[in-house]
């Protein structure tokens, strides 16, 4: 299944995607969708960004068991 979602992108951004899409033979949408997922692929093997977000996670579970008391 697919979401749905709304992506603003500035004039000149939008206008080098559909070339670069038009060019490889896809649609905008799915250069997007590639491009998202190369870049979640990217930050997953960022020990650093890894890091912060188990940091982040374990301040956001400490925080929501302090409120369930």
């Amino acid at each position: 299944m697919a979401k749905q979602t709304t992506v603003r992108l500035p004039e000149d951004l939008a206008e080098d995607a559909e070339a670069v899409a038009r060019i490889k033979g896809t649609s905008v949408n799915q250069l997007i969708v590639d491009s998202l997922a190369a870049e979640i692929d990217r930050v997953r093997a960022d020990e650093d960004f890894t890091n912060r977000a188990k940091r982040l996670l374990e301040r956001d579970k400490e925080l929501l068991e302090r409120l369930a008391r």
